[in-house]
């Protein structure tokens, strides 16, 4: 008889895919270059750090900067829709520790799947798509950090790849890959459009989950003009 259980992606450290672990490791040193710099406004380290963060265009010289303190502020600078995902709130663990394991649990899978290349492509690809969504949504002079807009795209792809694997929530309650992205995006627009999370990038998560299922949606032949001969092959 066959018995169905969830995924369980690997947990040495050294089987994970070359993409994932280098995302893993690239954002925990980010996360430890905030702890250092943080106590210390105006070395070289926070003003690099504080460029790296998203601030929306036309948002002048003044606002919030990306360690909390009010004045002055960079303003948007293009290469901030990829950077800004590599930082994360230096005030709190919980914010990278989401992300980190949210990109592990659902990630590991996607890259094995298609491959590194691939993978790459797709991932940056949502974290820029959620900046783009967001920077057209708000204009508050504050700054935006975080991986989620990449993480809501790889978790997006995971439900529309396996949509019925079972995924536990609070690792008691199984529920399928479908119904959990499906609830999540249902969330976002709500707190997104009611404005109920204060301090959370909603927008950011939607640009990043519309990008991975569009593009998901491509490379497996599910749109206009693709065929499914080309949509799934894995990059060298």
């Amino acid at each position: 008889m066959n018995r169905q259980t969830y995924y369980r992606p690997p947990t040495q450290f050294s089987v994970f895919p070359p993409v994932i672990k280098n995302l893993l490791i690239i954002n925990g040193l980010f996360f430890l270059a905030a702890q250092v710099a943080a106590p210390q406004h105006g070395t070289l380290l926070s003003e690099l750090l504080n460029y790296m963060a998203l601030y929306p265009p036309g948002s002048g010289e003044m606002g919030v900067s990306y360690f909390g303190s009010r004045g002055d502020i960079p303003g948007f600078w293009p290469w901030q829709i990829v950077t800004y995902s590599f930082l994360h709130s230096p005030a709190t663990f919980g914010h990278i520790l989401f992300n980190m394991f949210g990109l592990w649990m659902f990630g590991v899978q996607i890259e094995n799947r298609w491959g590194s290349q691939r993978f790459a492509i797709f991932y940056f690809a949502c974290v820029i798509g959620a900046a783009i969504l967001h920077l057209f949504m708000v204009n508050a002079p504050v700054p935006t950090v975080g991986a989620s807009g990449g993480v809501f795209g790889v978790l997006v792809a995971f439900g529309v790849l396996f949509p019925n694997q079972p995924i536990y929530l609070y690792f008691l309650f199984p529920i399928k890959a479908k119904w959990l992205v499906a609830g999540l995006m249902a969330l976002e627009l709500f707190y997104g459009f009611s404005g109920g999370q204060t301090g959370v990038a909603n927008f950011a998560h939607l640009g990043g989950a519309f990008v991975g299922f569009m593009l998901t949606q491509y490379w497996r032949g599910k749109l206009p003009g693709v065929t499914p001969e080309r949509s799934d092959q894995s990059w060298g």
